[in-house]
Parts: C-alpha cells; sequence; structure tokens
C-alpha cells in the first residue's frame, strides 16, 4: 500500500519535467504531516498552476485517497 508521500511525489514529478529537481519531504508537526515540495523557480508556476489549479487539485486528490491523515503541502523554491 503506498503512503501520501509516495503518492504526492508520483503526483508531482509526473506534471513537472525531468530537469526540475524536484525534491519532496516530510516532518510530523504535532497531529499533521508537512510535505514540502521543492523544485526550480521556473518550474514553481507549472505547480501552481493558472489561479492554483493544478495545487488545488493535487490537494484534493490527496484528501480523496487519504481522508483519514491532516497534512499540508509547502512549495519552496
Amino acid at each position: 500500500m503506498s503512503t501520501i508521500i509516495e503518492t504526492a511525489k508520483y503526483i508531482i514529478t509526473s506534471i513537472l519535467p525531468e530537469n526540475a529537481n524536484v525534491t519532496i519531504t516530510s516532518r510530523d508537526d504535532n497531529d499533521t504531516l508537512i510535505i514540502s515540495v521543492s523544485a526550480l523557480p521556473e518550474f514553481i508556476g507549472q505547480l501552481i498552476g493558472k489561479k492554483g489549479k493544478v495545487i488545488k487539485s493535487l490537494h484534493t486528490l490527496l484528501n480523496l485517497a487519504y481522508p483519514d491523515i491532516r497534512y499540508m503541502l509547502e512549495i519552496k523554491e
């Protein structure tokens, strides 16, 4: 069974090109899992999408797949 981090990594690496240097890390903050995504600055806009549609869709997919896990996506350059 895959974890929320593996699922997020699969989706994000599918969206961004290979040369985006994507790194995904996670840490626990009390009862919330914080998933940090970093990529090259020129690809951050592609991850967020127009008006945040891509990142909102990713958030929705993760909520549907893992409804019992509290998490937060953090995007870094």
